[in-house]
């Protein structure tokens, strides 16, 4: 379970990563807060921490009850295409909005696959056992 805790502290080292970018947006682009608007290239950055916020919300049990449920090393080698993904958004986000498809796509498709995991492996257990 290290490596799925090492994979979920990364994310969240992620996280911050983006919120600190979002700081660096509000001075480069004159959005003092608490605004969360005035400048595009400021609300892209910020589009993006909140995304991945979103995303992180529901990210981060279904690793703990995939890795729990079904396989430490799956939840991990998710995690980590999750990781890549959330990156990959980012910079296209803030490049483009228009092309953040892939990176969304890198991240939202592993997040669907341990929700549907942990509910099945859990299923299964109580199948077995109940």
């Amino acid at each position: 379970m290290a490596l799925v805790h090492l994979v979920i502290a990364l994310a969240l080292v992620e996280l911050f990563v983006f919120g600190a970018a979002v700081g660096r947006a509000r001075g480069r682009y004159g959005v003092a807060a608490p605004a969360t608007s005035g400048h595009e290239m400021f609300e892209r950055y910020y589009r993006v921490q909140m995304n991945t916020l979103e995303l992180l919300v529901m990210w981060v049990p279904a690793m703990w009850l995939f890795a729990c449920e079904v396989s430490p090393a799956a939840a991990a080698g998710l995690g980590i295409l999750y990781l890549i993904g959330r990156l990959v958004y980012f910079l296209a986000y803030v490049k483009d909005p228009k092309t953040r498809g892939l990176g969304y796509a890198l991240s939202a498709g592993p997040t669907l696959v341990l929700v549907l995991g942990a509910v099945f492996g859990a299923a299964r257990a109580l199948w077995h056992h109940g």
